[in-house]
């Protein structure tokens, strides 16, 4: 069974996820960010604001199909 902090961390995560696949980068980064206050040590939650950064800063191309193609290691 999962504890309620759990739950309300799989919550901001989901909707996170849900804004981050529809382009809405700044959104999902804060609902990430309300992941990590209650988990600061969620890798999933610390890994998409790292990547909603990098999509604020440089906008993935119109034909984006969700998918982080790393660039450097």
């Amino acid at each position: 069974m999962l504890s309620e902090e759990m739950r309300q961390v799989l919550e901001y995560y989901n909707a996170g996820l849900a804004l981050y696949r529809k382009r809405q980068f700044q959104e999902a980064k804060a609902q990430f960010e309300k992941a990590l206050k209650i988990r600061p040590e969620d890798g999933p939650s610390k890994e998409y604001v790292r990547r909603c950064e990098h999509y604020i800063k440089n906008p993935p191309p119109d034909d984006w199909d969700g998918v982080f193609v790393m660039t450097t290691k």
